[in-house]
């Protein structure tokens, strides 16, 4: 890059305030939240750096579109399964993240939509604002009672291990599922290791903080959701590929599951109609880091990512 030439850092969509200010010294190009698909075909030529997000495929297409300058592709997200690894591997480009800033705020969510689900809590508020409320009935939307209960924690990594912090007081037991042992965090937490079976079938509570991946994709399906207790929760923050969306409908509608607390679906922004019309069931749209806190130091980093290897620098978290 010659040294008169300012690097061109394209912004797939869109970056906070936060994060814009330390680019000042680039050429900044951003899509905007409608970008479509040809227009960033033509927004990423000649660009030394892409920003992209969870909803941008960044695959060879867009890598070649962008050039052989191109050397960073810093997601803004914890998650990059929207990014062809290999794919930039193979063209040397360098791919980073945005983990560890956006832990409290998603582990958050997790907690709200774990109480929310438990106490049918978005079920009660419709019926209320519908007029449908009669007042007190003893035997009205009964749920279910979390001290004491045992919580199942699939992927023990920052933020499921921030959600083991925060449902700790509340806890009776805490297993969890993990690639490897977490021995440090079991005796802070009094945890305990199990295989997914056992965790499914003893657990009042199942939080899921996996990374997507061809070997997590449906890990929750209609064999696993019957192993659920029929009064259990199960909440998912992490991806929306780890559950069968007609499974989870499948099983709340019949009343195999007691309730779901989501915040992501498998094709974004799309969710299924099953899930909309099923019953005890919490949806958000996937705001697990939207607090000002986390999406300003998201968008601190995914800049200071991209910064960091325009100047040669390593970067604070490289994926690959």
């Amino acid at each position: 890059m010659p040294s008169d030439r300012k690097p061109i850092v394209v912004i797939a969509r869109k970056l906070l305030p936060a994060g814009m200010r330390l680019l000042e010294g680039c050429e900044v190009r951003s899509g905007g939240l409608d970008v479509g698909r040809d227009e960033l075909l033509q927004l990423v030529a000649d660009a030394d750096a892409l920003i992209a997000d969870p909803t941008v495929p960044v695959d060879g297409e867009l890598l070649d579109a962008a050039g052989s300058q191109l050397r960073v592709v810093s997601n803004f997200a914890v998650g990059y399964d929207n990014v062809d690894l290999d794919a930039c591997r193979e063209r040397g480009v360098v791919v980073t993240n945005t983990p560890g800033v956006l832990t409290n705020a998603t582990a958050e969510l997790a907690l709200e939509l774990t109480l929310a689900a438990a106490r049918r809590a978005s079920e009660a508020e419709a019926t209320l604002r519908a007029g449908r409320w009669t007042g007190w009935d003893p035997g009205a939307m009964l749920g279910l009672e979390l001290s004491g209960a045992t919580f199942g924690i699939v992927g023990l990594g920052r933020i499921g291990g921030r959600y083991a912090e925060l449902v700790r007081p509340l806890a009776g037991e805490i297993l969890y599922v993990s690639r490897s042992p977490k021995p440090e965090r079991e005796r802070e937490l009094g945890a305990r290791r199990v295989e997914l079976d056992e965790l499914l079938e003893r657990s009042d509570v199942v939080s899921l903080h996996a990374p997507a991946s061809p070997e997590t994709k449906h890990m929750i399906g209609d064999a696993q959701l019957r192993r659920m207790r029929s009064h259990a929760v199960l909440v998912n923050t992490g991806r929306g590929s780890l559950v069968d969306s007609q499974a989870l409908a499948r099983a709340l509608a019949e009343g195999e599951l007691g309730a779901a607390g989501l915040d992501v679906y498998e094709n974004e922004p799309e969710v299924p109609q099953e899930l909309l019309e099923a019953p005890r069931c919490v949806l958000l749209p996937h705001i697990g880091s939207a607090t000002h806190t986390a999406r300003d130091a998201m968008a601190e980093l995914a800049a200071r990512n991209a910064l960091a290897i325009l100047r040669g620098e390593e970067p604070p978290h490289r994926v690959a």
